[in-house]
């Protein structure tokens, strides 16, 4: 039995701790059950709250009931007197005042029951109202928490990546020389072709072609009658027109 005890103690010693390992995990879990626990809580006090209104509203019933069966045995009461039945008038009587003596008790116990009433639902808006305020801090402070864990983790994984690069100097090393042949093999490339180009061939067809631009302008200006260089209109020719000559018109035979 004592082994038994004591490997009882265990098992619950090592649920205890896997228990406690996935609450630490999974906090929003245990939030959950706190609102399960708390709604089921509430049902259960607003059943008994509701217990207690049924009780006040059968009294208040009650009150009425036989408030309107006190002024009916009054009326009585005065028309027996009235007419000489005293016993009956006095029968009536003693009947009104037990009517009396339990409308005075079923107005205490409404007095009683509302104010417990009133009181016990005061008290259900108040825990219900401390319950969502510590729902909200424990939701703003799981919200911290996650940020923090986030801002832990980057932090990690910054120093990680750091460390890598720092052990990669010979493979960085190896694609700067890389690029640097690369380059190399490419300026040389382009001095090769730019040497080979018969500069003075491209200075010749570049001179040529500005003689045959400078001639073309020449040209131009002298069919405008201005002479080149000066900018200063020659004489006006009357019978020349810019432009080819109109033909002449040739007068059909027998026009």
């Amino acid at each position: 039995m004592a082994i038994f005890a004591r490997l009882q103690r265990l098992w619950r010693g090592f649920l205890g701790i896997f228990i406690s390992g996935i609450e630490e995990r999974h906090p929003e879990a245990l939030m959950e059950a706190a609102r399960q626990e708390f709604r089921d809580r509430i049902a259960q006090y607003n059943m008994a709250l509701a217990r207690m209104a049924g009780i006040a509203e059968r009294l208040k019933s009650q009150i009425k009931g036989k408030t309107v069966k006190a002024q009916e045995l009054e009326r009585r009461i005065l028309a027996n007197h009235a007419a000489g039945n005293m016993e009956l008038a006095g029968s009536l009587a003693r009947e009104l005042q037990e009517l009396k003596a339990d409308l005075t008790t079923d107005t205490q116990e409404l007095s009683e029951t509302e104010e417990a009433y009133q009181a016990n639902l005061r008290q259900a808006k108040v825990v219900q109202k401390e319950f969502e305020d510590k729902i909200r801090r424990l939701e703003r402070q799981l919200s911290e928490v996650k940020v923090k864990e986030a801002q832990a983790e980057a932090a990690g994984a910054l120093g990680n990546v750091a460390f890598r690069i720092g052990d990669m100097g010979d493979t960085m090393k190896s694609v700067e020389e890389i690029l640097s042949k690369r380059y190399e093999v490419s300026a040389g490339k382009a001095r090769v072709a730019r040497d080979m180009v018969d500069l003075e061939a491209v200075q010749e067809k570049e001179t040529e072609r500005k003689a045959l631009e400078q001639q073309a302008l020449a040209e131009f200006l002298a069919g405008q009658g201005i002479q080149a260089g000066t900018g200063v209109e020659a004489p006006p020719v009357t019978d020349k027109e810019i432009g080819p000559a109109p033909r002449e018109k040739t007068t059909e035979p027998g026009a």
